[in-house]
This record gives structure tokens, C-alpha cells and sequence, in this order.
């Protein structure tokens, strides 16, 4: 069988990874990934959660030369974890974080430093050869058209998979190029572009996964050039809003939705690269690029092959829906993949995509798909996200029974702090059909989305079921939210509520570093504990507060805690660095860091003003 190595750099000396700013050169990484394959505990399938793209690495590759296979969901939630257990009972939870609550057996990244010798060793030894048919990790479906799904990855397939995306995109010589990458290690795309591309292109990857505009900012910034950015349309939107210069790169990557192209010719101009979008599912992994500021159509990596066959139909012979589907094979997807979404075939090497299979809808005789709807709504001015959602009783009405009332409609959620729900109305109806306005209309602070950007399905769905007497209650701040991933949306408000007005805080700057320390004499330490004290989360989050309000001029009563999340302890007498974005809508999106580790981070919303109405919520 053939082999490849699990490091295509081109010496020992070769950079593979910037940890915190420090450059780790190949023979300092496989003497990493050989201590922590002697360390690992006993089971066969490893779940790595790990949030640094650096300990990630190492983990996967320590896993991969010891014989095991790693379990790579995008979602970490307890059902996921439960499904994970019985799909391989024997499964361990590697991670890097002191509050890990995976209900598995766990296991702590060892961090320890190789000795010299190790390094020395390791320098001296051949890089692994690993057999093509190896397993390497089991990857899972990201839930956001149903249940989550394992698919099998080969050593063999993931390796020339991305050497021909490495052929296609044209990056620079080997062994210069750094990867900044916005989405988790543990994603399909992540794993691909932020990962596999280093160690398989012989390129670097930053270990940090910057998530809020200023961080992404920094981190480009503290990597030489020249840099790739990959990330998704979400995190690319957040980071274009605003108007501080950006760090020029030499490739921008983005997947997991379509990229509208204004969006993408901005993208351009602002980072001074092409912007490649990268087609792929979990199961086939990329499969396609396209250079979206110049072109529509897709092309197919060298040796991918699409082919159409018929489509079994329903029963029913009013069933229109039914159709050709198209089917991906060759080259890196090692056996024939139907594919979930509506492709023009343009030629054997190129296609239009024309968004996902389970998105058209067909109301009233007339078709559209979700994708198109979410284009147009998001297109409107004053709307900072949104999504159109098709309940299921609405795209199989025989399935819904008859006692359940009318039909279910389209519903949509928005993000638009400055719109009034008729003034959006008005936007949509000269968008769309009017078939395809959506009701209920309903207005959040934030949409639930996922590290990559996506929404899933049934968390959209259980929004969208929300009874609108949830909408009367006073509204909560949202539940805490992981640095890495958008935050949680508040009870929706039903569209003929009237928006509250616009806070002060919206026209404040929208960046400024600040700093601060907590003295090892506070009274709050004392007992927060003994032996290694430790600032409590409230003393931090307070100093962070008042260092934001004398930054930005505001009062603090004129803002509420819309969610916190701490990350890592605070020592005393550290100094502690406060960044900050605001939002077109007037939220204060922070984060407190500690060098180069993630502290604490959370979002302030601003409180109306006291005459302001609040009689229309419903």
C-alpha cells in the first residue's frame, strides 16, 4: 500500500506553526507529536476538543502515528456527546481547557515542553510514514439540515484532496505562507485549510482562532507575510463593517455559504488578495473554487467528476419536486457522493450552484430557494443578519395533521437594530414574491450561530416555535456564549413591535486597547484560593465595565450584560488588556486578554431610555 508522511516540509528547520508569535520549526513538532502519542490513554477513538489550532495539531497527528482515530463533530453539545459514546464507546476527550465538561472519560493536553533531547531526536529522525488507508478521523455532518452524520477520512483521500487545492490556489513557495484561520480546526473546511494545508502544503498555521473584527485584525498582523486568511462570509462581513485599514494578505479563503460578490470585490480591495471560495461538503470534502469577484461559475478540482442521474420519485404523481441528482466522484472522494445541492452542469470542469436541494420551496405554485430569500433579505439596508427558516409542516403539509390549524408559512429572523418591521416589509416586497413574505417576521439581537457561521436546524426551529407571549416577557440577558462561537439570541420580538431607539454608544468609537490590573492585595482574593489566588469573574468583569465606560464616555446604568463568558483565570498584579468592537446596532462586543490568552470576553447592550415605549411588545 502506499504511504505518505505526515509532514511535507522540506526540512527540520521548516516553520509549521506561529505559537502566540514564537515560530515551531517541524523537528520541535514531531517531538511534540511523539510525546503526546507515548502519553495517551488507553481507547481507540479520540474526541479532540481542543481550541488551540497548535495543541489540535499536534493531537491529531499524536493520534493518527499511535493508531487511533479522532472524532471530529462540529457541535460539542451533550447530545452530541452522548451520540459520540455510542458511536465508539471506548472514546476519550482530549482538551486544553480547565473547565472542560465533555461527559467522556478526559484527558488533559500534556503542555509540558519536549526536552532538548527530544527535539534533538526528533531532528534526527525520519518524518512517519503513514499508510494511505489509514483511517484518520471520523468527520460528522454540521446538523444544520438534520441529525449529524460520520464520515470516514482516509489518510490517502485527505492528502490528495489538498495538494490539488494547493495546486488550484496557486499559494505561495512552501514553507513561507502562514494560515490565519476564524473557524474551528474541528470543521470539515477548518480542518482542510487551517491544518491539513500546513502540514500537507508545508506551509505555517497560526495556533490562535480570532473570532471578534480587532482580534482577526491583530492576528494577521503579528504573522509575517506573506498571510492567507481562511475564513466564512460571516466572520468576512463582521471584519469589512468596519473602517480601520487591515493587514494585506496574500490569499483570502472563505466557505460554508455562498459569498455575495459585492461583498467578496470589497474583500479584495480592503485585504489586497484574491478571495477564493472553496466548495466541498463534509463527505466529499473540497471539491471546487471559484474566484468569486471575477466569476459565478464553479470549477472542479483536477480529476472530480459530476454526474446526473434520476432521482427516485415519491408515490404521489403530483410530485414535481422529484428530479435529477447529482452525483461527485474521482480524484480524493473515494466513492461516488450524492450531493444535497442544485447544480448546473456548465461543462465536464464547471457548474453553477444554485443553493441546496432541501432549500427550494414551492408555495402557492411559485419557487424560490432559502438561499435566494436570505441573499435578499441580508442585501437590505440596515440589516445586520438574517435568515428565512421553512418549518417542516410547511414543506410537507400532508405530513402536518389537520387539527394543527393553517399551514406553517415561511418564517424569518433578523438582525436590524435600526429597521422598523414595516420599513423592512417594504424592503422585502420589492425583493421577493409576495408569496414568500415571511410570517412570523420576528427581530433578535443576534442570530445562534455556530463557530463556522452556520445556523442548525432545530435550534432555528426551536426560535422559531417560540409561543410570541415569550416575546412579552422583559427581556434576559442571553445565555453565556464561548469566545469562539457568535452569541446567543434574546427572545424574539414579533415584527409589529416597534424597535427601541438607537443607544449613544452607537456613535462611540468603535475600537480603543485598554489595560488593567488587579492587586494582589484586593480584598476579593483572600480565599478565591488559598494557596493559588485567582481574580474572581465579578472583579474582573467590573474593571473590564469601567474601563469600557471611561473609554466610551458612557454611563454604565445606559448598558446591561447581555452575556459573559470567562475563558481562563487572571492572576493578580497581571496586567490584563481590554479590546472592544461596537456594532452598527450599538452593542459592545469585548474581550480581556492576558498576553496572548483568552480571559474573558462578552457583549453589552444598551438600555432605552426610560420614555421609551414598551407597549408594543408582544
Amino acid at each position: 500500500m502506499p504511504t505518505y508522511p505526515l509532514l511535507f516540509h522540506s526540512s527540520p528547520a521548516r516553520i509549521v506553526a506561529w505559537r502566540d508569535g514564537a515560530p515551531v520549526r517541524a523537528h520541535a513538532f514531531l517531538a511534540d507529536v511523539a510525546r503526546v502519542a507515548a502519553a495517551l490513554p488507553a481507547g481507540g477513538h479520540v474526541f479532540n476538543v481542543c481550541t488551540d489550532r497548535y495543541r489540535f495539531a499536534v493531537g491529531l497527528c499524536a493520534t493518527l502515528v499511535s493508531g487511533r482515530i479522532s472524532l471530529l463533530p462540529s457541535m460539542h453539545t451533550p447530545e452530541m456527546v452522548r451520540q459520540l459514546a455510542s458511536f465508539a464507546p471506548d472514546a476519550f476527550c482530549l482538551h486544553d481547557t480547565a473547565d472542560c465538561a465533555i461527559d467522556l472519560r478526559r484527558w488533559p493536553f500534556p503542555d509540558a515542553s519536549p526536552s532538548a533531547s527530544d527535539v534533538a531526536r526528533a531532528a534526527d529522525c525520519a518524518v512517519p510514514q503513514i499508510d494511505a488507508a489509514r483511517v484518520m478521523a471520523y468527520v460528522f455532518t454540521s446538523g444544520s439540515v438534520g441529525m449529524p452524520v460520520p464520515h470516514r477520512k482516509t489518510w490517502g483521500a485527505l492528502v490528495r484532496g489538498v495538494r490539488a487545492a494547493v495546486e488550484r490556489l496557486g499559494l505561495p513557495d512552501a514553507g513561507v505562507a502562514t494560515l490565519v484561520g476564524t473557524v474551528p480546526p474541528q470543521h470539515m473546511y477548518g480542518l482542510e485549510s487551517t491544518v491539513l494545508l500546513a502540514l500537507i502544503g508545508g506551509f505555517a498555521f497560526s495556533n490562535r482562532q480570532p473570532f471578534y473584527p480587532a482580534d482577526v485584525r491583530a492576528e494577521l498582523a503579528a504573522v509575517p507575510s506573506p498571510r492567507v486568511l481562511v475564513t466564512t462570509p460571516v466572520h468576512l462581513r463582521a471584519l469589512l463593517a468596519s473602517d480601520r485599514p487591515l493587514p494585506h494578505a496574500s490569499l483570502v479563503l472563505s466557505a460554508t455559504a455562498p459569498l455575495a460578490q459585492p461583498l467578496a470585490l470589497d474583500a479584495e480591495a480592503r485585504l489586497g488578495a484574491p478571495l477564493v471560495e472553496i466548495y466541498g461538503s463534509t463527505e466529499t470534502g473540497q471539491i471546487a473554487t471559484r474566484r468569486t469577484a471575477q466569476s459565478d461559475a464553479w470549477r472542479l478540482l483536477p480529476g472530480v467528476r459530476l454526474a446526473v442521474r434520476p432521482q427516485a420519485r415519491a408515490a404521489a404523481d403530483d410530485d414535481a419536486d422529484a428530479g435529477p441528482s447529482v452525483w461527485a466522484s474521482g480524484a480524493h472522494v473515494e466513492a461516488p457522493v450524492p450531493l444535497g445541492d442544485a447544480l448546473e452542469r456548465l461543462d465536464d470542469e464547471r457548474f453553477l450552484l444554485h443553493g441546496r436541494l432541501a432549500d427550494l420551496v414551492n408555495i402557492a405554485g411559485k419557487r424560490t430557494s432559502l438561499g435566494y430569500l436570505n441573499h435578499q433579505l441580508n442585501a437590505i439596508a440596515g440589516v445586520d443578519d438574517g435568515v428565512f427558516h421553512m418549518p417542516d409542516e410547511a414543506a410537507d403539509p400532508a405530513a402536518r395533521p389537520a387539527s394543527a390549524g393553517p399551514v406553517a408559512r415561511l418564517a424569518a429572523l433578523v438582525v436590524a437594530p435600526t429597521l422598523t418591521p414595516a420599513a423592512l416589509l417594504r424592503a422585502l416586497r420589492e425583493r421577493i414574491d409576495p408569496a414568500f413574505l415571511p410570517r412570523p417576521l420576528r427581530f433578535v439581537d443576534a442570530l445562534p450561530r455556530n463557530a463556522t457561521g452556520k445556523l442548525p436546524r432545530d435550534v432555528l426551529a426551536a426560535l422559531v416555535a417560540q409561543p410570541a407571549r415569550e416575546a412579552a416577557a422583559p427581556r434576559q440577558p442571553a445565555p453565556t456564549h464561548d469566545a469562539a462561537a457568535p452569541r446567543q439570541p434574546s427572545p424574539a420580538r414579533d415584527a409589529a413591535a416597534p424597535q427601541p431607539p438607537a443607544a449613544a454608544v452607537r456613535a462611540a468609537p468603535r475600537e480603543t486597547p485598554l489595560a488593567f490590573t488587579i492587586a494582589a492585595d484586593h480584598p476579593a482574593l483572600p480565599g478565591h484560593f488559598p494557596g493559588r489566588p485567582i481574580v474572581p469573574g465579578v472583579v474582573l468583569l467590573d474593571h473590564a465595565l469601567i474601563a469600557l465606560g471611561a473609554a466610551l464616555n458612557l454611563p454604565l446604568d445606559a448598558c446591561r450584560i447581555r452575556s459573559a463568558k470567562f475563558l481562563s483565570p487572571a492572576a493578580p498584579g497581571e496586567r490584563l488588556d481590554v479590546g472592544f468592537d461596537t456594532t452598527p446596532g450599538g452593542a459592545i462586543r469585548f474581550t480581556v486578554n492576558a498576553g496572548g490568552r483568552a480571559v474573558a470576553s462578552g457583549v453589552l447592550s444598551s438600555v432605552p431610555p426610560a420614555s421609551a415605549p414598551e407597549a408594543g411588545r408582544r
